[in-house]
């Protein structure tokens, strides 16, 4: 498999931190004052057999962190001493265990909208909503799981256990089936407000509650990690593994979004526009989510757009070049919005429109148009797209100051820029090192074997770059937004056959 190593100086090593990303595996040391030691990287395909589908085999997971470990244990001797591991990991993905714990198929991915009609219905269902304080998205866990039980019977009927690739993670290491509040929220299982189980909520999609796994706090310890493991890997001394975090909830925690009013913007292969919230609050009409934290009594709320540097990734596919050589033809003067118009929907859209149909299209195109337009059109799209986030956010009442930039987009400075105009708004651009989910990941392992306050270990970046909007540009920006939003006509729903196929 592809790997990667990254270095930074050597000091006395505590925690590990994982981070399951959607095309690979992200293992990261931390020194015990928090500072980033080394990482590895292990990439795993996505398998996708019918228009609509994504799906990985957990056994490539295991293996990439076999590997990535083994990296680490190689090149850093402050490996032995690791004293906690904490799992982010993407969200919504199902895997189905049997009474063995046994994978009964491959784990339906979070960007997989086969269950669209059974999101729909789910949605429907009264007390849906009211209870989970989110709509049903075709992406999320409970839809896929009905899915399942009207078109692979036999497999529903052996199923004994559902987790999260987090949650997956997790077992592996420990033993224990948890699954963190966090991940929980995007199921349609949990009342969120409350932070447990509903009944109801399993009822509506045909599950039971000894099905689930055991709840947990990203930041309480989850269980030990198995003594075969820690021999295999040469570590002395008991490891605490913690509850862990979905991706963007452990994101939040590597930046030190905790708070009202503090929020970041990432710019990955999906876009997000996160704001962290003091107490639990709702908008699904808005096709907005509001999720559990990773630590105890914290929400947090974000706006979610399916396709961002996936955007950039499909040009530089068609074009024949890479997503860098593309974005570095712009420079890095901010140019006035470009005459084309892109809807970056390569997979459907969830905030603001719900629409699992809906395709990306480009208009204004002319004979003149350029490679160089498309890649400025694309870009806009995308920060368009999360103006739309941020909007459907403020109309719930959240607070929104400067907000951190994430993400690989946010390697361009072209593209940072751009997001700051057109959401108007200062952007906060962390200098260097280890400022994403794996380190989230890492400080969760730090405070569930410490057991300190989350706030003395999850603070904000020391070091930022401040990425202001370009006033001059604003106006126009303003304009082009107004015209991204009136291009979007919406779809009807479609009803789609067992492969996918659209009928």
């Amino acid at each position: 498999m592809p790997q990667s190593m990254s270095i930074w100086q050597n000091e006395a090593v505590a925690y590990l931190g994982i981070d399951l990303g959607t095309s690979g595996l992200r293992a990261l040391l931390v020194g015990a004052d928090g500072n980033p030691i080394g990482a590895a990287e292990q990439q795993y395909p996505t398998l996708n057999p019918h228009p609509g589908w994504s799906e990985q085999h957990p056994k490539d997971w295991i293996d990439a962190l076999e590997t990535a470990l083994s990296l680490l244990a190689r090149t850093y001797r402050e490996f032995s001493s690791v004293k906690g591991i904490g799992v982010s990991g993407h969200m919504h993905g199902a895997v189905l265990l049997d009474g063995e714990g046994q994978v009964l198929r491959p784990c339906i991915m979070w960007n997989d909208t086969r269950s669209e009609v059974e999101a729909r219905k789910l949605d429907e269902t009264p007390g849906v909503r009211e209870l989970s304080g989110n709509i049903v998205f075709p992406g999320f866990t409970a839809p896929k799981l009905e899915w399942v039980r009207q078109n692979e019977p036999e497999i529903f009927k052996n199923l004994s256990k559902v987790l999260l690739p987090a949650g997956y993670i997790n077992r592996y290491l420990t033993g224990e089936s948890v699954m963190d509040l966090s991940d929980a929220s995007g199921t349609s299982w949990l009342d969120v407000g409350a932070r447990r189980w509903s009944e109801d909520l399993l009822g509506a999609g045909h599950m039971r509650a000894d099905q689930m796994p055991r709840l947990m706090e990203g930041s309480a310890p989850a269980g030990q990690l198995r003594a075969e493991l820690a021999k295999s890997w040469g570590l002395s001394g008991p490891v605490v593994v913690a509850g862990g975090a979905a991706d963007n909830a452990a994101a939040a925690c590597g930046v030190g979004v905790m708070d009202e009013g503090q929020g970041f913007v990432s710019l990955g292969t999906s876009g997000v526009v996160l704001l962290a919230r003091n107490k639990f609050a709702s908008a699904p009409e808005a096709a907005v989510h509001s999720f559990c934290h990773a630590v105890p009594d914290r929400w947090y709320q974000m706006g979610v757009m399916l396709s961002a540097t996936n955007s950039l990734n499909w040009l530089a596919s068609v074009s024949g070049q890479t997503p860098a050589e593309l974005s570095g033809q712009l420079g890095d003067t901010l140019r006035p919005p470009s005459d084309v118009t892109c809807l970056p929907y390569f997979s459907g859209e969830r905030t603001p429109h719900n629409d699992a149909n809906v395709r990306a299209s480009f208009s204004g195109i002319s004979s003149t148009t350029s490679l160089k337009d498309l890649t400025q059109a694309t870009m806009e799209g995308v920060a368009f797209g999360l103006r739309d986030s941020l909007e459907a956010l403020r109309a719930t009442g959240a607070k929104t100051g400067p907000l951190y930039l994430l993400g690989g987009g946010a390697t361009s400075r072209y593209w940072g820029r751009l997001v700051a105009s057109v959401l108007g708004i200062q952007l906060m651009l962390p200098r260097a090192g280890e400022f994403g989910a794996a380190l989230g990941a890492a400080r969760l392992a730090m405070v569930a074997d410490s057991g300190k306050d989350a706030s003395e270990v999850m603070h904000a970046p020391f070091d930022v770059e401040h990425v202001d909007p370009q006033e001059e540009l604003l106006e126009l920006f303003e304009k082009a937004y107004e015209r991204f939003k009136s291009a979007y006509t919406g779809v009807s729903p479609v009803e789609r056959t067992n492969d996918g196929r659209i009928e």
